[in-house]
């Protein structure tokens, strides 16, 4: 352990891993020994039906729910070795609750992601603006965060976490009160850091969304891994619909070269 709180990193480009994580709630298993490594430089979607684990597996990694099995190594060191601080400034959480219940504007809140870090006002406030305008909430600095609209709350939590600038992002469902544009937007800058070297793990419902942002996709089941690769490796009919219980079409997105997920229900 460094004197600031933070475990010596480890080698290789894995930066948090998950070795046979289980965790149960009323005897029933959310998740079931479950094994997976994240590496920097990437952009992972953790996709799958309702209950399959998504959120549990986040809260997991995050340090945020500690499981009946297994453990959670984040930059070469067990979690529980982790000072609060530094963990914080390790890695950033938006979860799926993000509400604020205090008058603050929305410079405030993002601002709160700096709170991790030594303060340093001229770096902080820069961070703080180009975090306000990646999430297209420039013009709503000065609002007080309680009349906000549920996708402007959302984007105000995605430039807290923005602001807090850790090399691991845990993302639980950022897109789900957003509109297209800002859907495709949040998603164009998680895999902008991403690219830029850091380590993004991102729960999504929507497949086409996953498809094309993430170089890899986790497809969860009952709390188990059904599938782990590429966009193309795991977006297949075969493992959607057995998933799922839907059937699907799997085409090729004409612009993006990547799958193009449709329902396939039958009309009457």
């Amino acid at each position: 352990m460094t004197a600031a709180g933070r475990p010596h990193d480890a080698a290789g480009d894995d930066v948090l891993v998950l070795s046979q994580v289980s965790v149960r709630i009323d005897g029933r298993a959310i998740l079931d020994a479950v094994d997976l490594r994240f590496a920097r430089g990437s952009l992972t979607a953790l996709v799958g039906p309702n209950g399959a684990g998504k959120s549990t597996l986040l809260a997991v990694a995050a340090g945020d729910l500690v499981p009946a099995a297994g453990g959670v190594r984040l930059a070469g060191a067990d979690l529980s070795d982790w000072k609060a601080r530094a963990l914080a400034r390790e890695r950033g959480v938006l979860p799926q609750d993000h509400a604020v219940r205090f008058a603050f504007s929305v410079r405030e809140v993002v601002a709160m992601g700096r709170l991790p870090h030594p303060p340093q006002p001229a770096q902080d406030a820069r961070i703080v603006d180009d975090a306000l305008a990646a999430a297209d909430i420039v013009h709503l600095a000065d609002r007080d965060v309680q009349t906000l609209s549920g996708g402007e709350a959302s984007r105000t939590a995605f430039a807290r976490v923005l602001a807090q600038t850790t090399p691991v992002l845990l993302l639980d469902e950022p897109t789900a009160a957003l509109d297209l544009q800002h859907q495709e937007s949040v998603l164009r800058t998680a895999r902008r850091l991403a690219d830029e070297g850091a380590c993004v793990i991102v729960v999504l419902h929507d497949l086409n969304l996953a498809a094309g942002h993430a170089d890899r996709i986790v497809m969860l089941q009952d709390g188990r891994v059904a599938a782990d690769g590429s966009p193309r490796e795991v977006l297949t009919r075969s493992t959607i619909e057995r998933v799922y219980r839907q059937p699907v079409l799997v085409l090729e997105h004409p612009t993006r070269g990547v799958p193009l997920v449709v329902s396939d229900d039958p009309r009457d």
